[in-house]
């Protein structure tokens, strides 16, 4: 049987992985929300998502969360009127990343909080191993 604070640890680490690729995925898709393409007609950025699974770690007996994937939104890109633009096309319409920055804005600040939450435990275990090894110094 794993120590339950090890496992705690392995639980917690897996949580500030995951949110660590969450956190770079939303600043790709903050930095690129205004790249358009480059010629006539061409697409922009396209926003990206991640999706986490759970996995059950049979050595520990406790589930962890593992990034399960990136992928590409499906949503439509928005579109301006630009006919000077290198990426207007024929009408002088302009597409624009489907990135809305009011949801990156909320998922970087959720993401962070997650962090944080996992990072508390870590530091929270850390301290309980240390009060147990202190206690048994001075047994």
């Amino acid at each position: 049987m794993a120590d339950p604070l090890q496992v705690t640890l392995k639980v917690a680490a897996s949580g500030l992985h995951a949110q660590s690729r969450r956190l770079t995925v939303v600043s790709q898709n903050l930095a690129n929300a205004e790249a358009t393409g480059t010629s006539p007609g061409s697409d922009p950025y396209v926003r990206r998502t991640i999706s986490f699974q759970s996995e059950f770690d049979e050595a520990m007996g406790a589930n962890l969360v593992k990034v399960d994937g990136i992928d590409r939104d499906r949503a439509a890109f928005r579109v301006e009127h630009n006919p000077g633009h290198p990426a207007a096309d024929a009408n002088g319409y302009v597409k624009l990343p489907n990135v809305n920055m009011l949801v990156e804005m909320a998922d970087m600040r959720e993401a962070n909080r997650s962090y944080l939450a996992n990072l508390q435990v870590i530091k929270q275990a850390r301290e309980m191993i240390s009060m147990t090894i202190d206690l048994l110094r001075s047994t």
